[in-house]
């Protein structure tokens, strides 16, 4: 609080020193604590996730709201739904998960946030190639570690301060965090596939560290409760995790189709089916001198390499078709097409159609 005290002297000299070069008498106004705070928007009583006021919401005005990505909220509904039936599973207990919160902090504030002690574990999201982070804190390991060694129903788990996490129970730990981020990949299915892997469990933040402090991230507060007891997990995914998918994330509803109206497709298609297009028919090729070409008169007879069953080939422009046989019918020259089109011809109409 010593910065706060300066700040209430610097406005208690500053009330003073209007009021003097006013001339007008009375009590001077001296702002007290919580006035400072408002004015600054730092109230140790609000939660990171509460609205910001004052100086603080002008400085973290560059964090990207997690609203303008709508889609978010339905995969992290998703992940409670498959969380409490595999977690059941788990623990062979009435588990309930619910979603506390989803806001956006900074990467450091959120590791300078987190409550001691507690096991991060450092997750990969192996297709977008970047790294997320789940905090288990210390009620929910000591509450997973009692419910699976068959501890009481109706008692609360003991907890002991002052040591590090035994083998057993970062095992155990492990155990649940793979099943979560199991149920993190059947969430994100229906937008993306995403492969969440566990890299590595630390118990200090700063081994945690997987982005800039000054980054921003979304932040994922889960309640789980069995009965008497529970905890919290934490999931925090920086927005550079989320960038390949942003444009999916940016979807109102799954499967909305960005900047595509139905109409003008069907209407497009139409057009390009009875668009007309020159086709050549191809006898031969040949590369004479310049001098040649110069020289030629009426009446020159140039001599093809090409015999009356050769097959003949249909091109577009530069773009090969397919493959015919020359003929007459009546008093008029034809060809029959004897093979189906080419990939090449077929790919570079559908980018057209695509374009």
């Amino acid at each position: 609080m010593a910065e706060s005290d300066d700040i209430a002297t610097s406005v208690e000299e500053g009330w003073g020193r209007s009021d003097s070069s006013d001339g007008v008498g009375g009590a001077e106004r001296i702002l007290n604590q919580d006035e400072i705070d408002s004015l600054l928007g730092f109230d140790l009583t609000d939660d990171d996730s509460g609205a910001r006021s004052g100086i603080r919401a002008i400085i973290n005005s560059a964090l990207v709201s997690y609203e303008r990505l709508p889609m978010l909220e339905i995969v992290f509904d998703r992940l409670v739904r498959y969380m409490t039936t595999s977690l059941r599973n788990f623990t062979s207990d009435n588990v309930e998960v619910s979603l506390d919160s989803i806001s956006s902090i900074r990467f450091g504030d959120y590791l300078n946030s987190i409550p001691l002690p507690a096991i991060l574990a450092v997750v990969k999201a192996e297709q977008l190639e970047n790294y997320g982070l789940l905090t288990v804190d210390s009620n929910l390991i000591y509450s997973i570690v009692d419910v699976l060694l068959g501890g009481r129903r109706g008692t609360a788990a003991m907890r002991i301060e002052g040591r590090p996490y035994t083998t057993i129970e970062r095992v155990l730990v492990q155990r649940m965090v793979e099943v979560v981020l199991g149920d993190a990949k059947l969430a994100f299915e229906p937008l993306t596939p995403v492969t969440f892997t566990l890299d590595r469990l630390e118990t200090n933040p700063r081994f945690a560290a997987i982005a800039r402090p000054a980054n921003a991230a979304i932040l994922v507060k889960l309640r789980i409760d069995m009965e008497d007891r529970g905890g919290r997990i934490e999931l925090l995914l920086p927005y550079a995790t989320l960038e390949p998918i942003r444009k999916m994330l940016l979807q109102q509803f799954m499967g909305e189709k960005f900047g595509r109206d139905n109409i003008w497709e069907g209407h497009l298609a139409t057009e390009l089916w009875t668009t007309q297009m020159d086709v050549r028919a191809v006898l031969d090729e040949q590369q004479l001198p310049l001098q040649t070409i110069l020289n030629l008169k009426v009446g020159d007879t140039l001599m093809l390499n090409a015999t009356p069953d050769q097959a003949v080939e249909l091109r577009a422009g530069t773009v090969y078709l397919t493959t015919a046989r020359m003929g007459r019918r009546n008093q008029q020259i034809a060809v029959r097409v004897d093979a189906p089109l080419s990939g090449v011809a077929r790919t570079a109409v559908q980018e057209m159609i695509k374009s």
